[in-house]
């Protein structure tokens, strides 16, 4: 597998001083965020010259990009902030075609209009589910134009929950461009390390053959978020059984300090 880091972990707007310390930090691959290009992660038009810093940049520090964030609230009550994001994505789904950056990370969304991360009681109603479902439908072509794959992730405060749900919306939308991104931070709120390790390997399972990238974020037992190898989250297993179901893609850690990075590269590195 390949160890990388989001490269909003380290400070700075300018491509090239933010991926020299994504490899200086010990990390060969990086999921990008254009705020570190000094725009907004979901502009409305990208300029060429930006273009331009980042694949100098890549290619300057040999960091590879292998994921680009296009996150907005697909699952927003309100249809015209939705429709105001499938336009920003469509903007990233290019940018991302133009640096030959394979997927766009999404999010499934919430009825919470304030923040797209927090969870609400209606991301069960199925109206929730029926929205979010209608901006895939709509994404999906954009990326198939572009040659580039979606990704979405189980989150417990969005409306895909599970390995399930993201099945579920896999099977719903019958293209192969729809690909998952597996947290196993993000699969639980609670747990003990052994309910915890049940609970990922399970997913693991579930979703095999259909992850493209994995994230690395661990959890303590009382829910608050811990760096990878401070939680329960068993990582080793988790690893060993991404191994086995042929999953070789980039095992990316966010959720770290810029100084917690280096230490986390090597964590990674031994299991991967």
């Amino acid at each position: 597998m390949q160890v990388g880091v989001f490269a909003k972990t380290f400070p700075g707007s300018e491509p090239a001083g933010v991926l020299a310390a994504v490899r200086e930090a010990g990390f060969a691959v990086t999921q990008f965020n254009l705020a570190c290009a000094g725009l907004p992660s979901m502009p409305d038009a990208v300029p060429d010259d930006a273009i331009r810093a980042i694949d100098a940049a890549a290619k300057a520090t040999n960091v590879s990009l292998v994921a680009l964030s296009g996150t907005y609230n697909m699952a927003h009550p309100d249809s015209r902030v939705r429709d105001d994001g499938l336009g920003r994505l469509a903007v990233i789904i290019e940018t991302a075609a133009r640096l030959s950056i394979p997927l766009v990370t999404l999010c499934t969304g919430t009825r919470n209009a304030e923040d797209q991360w927090a969870h609400h009681p209606d991301n069960a109603d199925p109206s929730a589910w029926a929205d979010m479902a209608g901006e895939m439908e709509k994404a999906l072509p954009i990326a198939e134009r572009h040659g580039v794959d979606l990704g979405i992730e189980p989150e417990q405060a969005n409306v895909v929950t599970s390995a399930g749900d993201a099945m579920r919306l896999i099977v719903e939308m019958g293209s192969k461009r729809l690909r998952i991104v597996l947290d196993p931070a993000n699969l639980f709120e609670q747990a003990t390390a052994r309910t915890a390790r049940a609970i990922v390997a399970d997913a693991v399972e579930r979703t095999a053959g259909h992850v493209t990238l994995a994230h690395a974020k661990d959890r303590f037992a009382d829910g608050r978020f811990a760096t990878a190898g401070q939680g329960v989250v068993d990582f080793a297993d988790f690893i060993a059984r991404l191994k086995a179901t042929g999953f070789d893609g980039p095992l990316v850690t966010h959720g770290v300090s810029a100084e917690e990075a280096p230490g986390v590269a090597r964590f990674l590195k031994e299991l991967a």
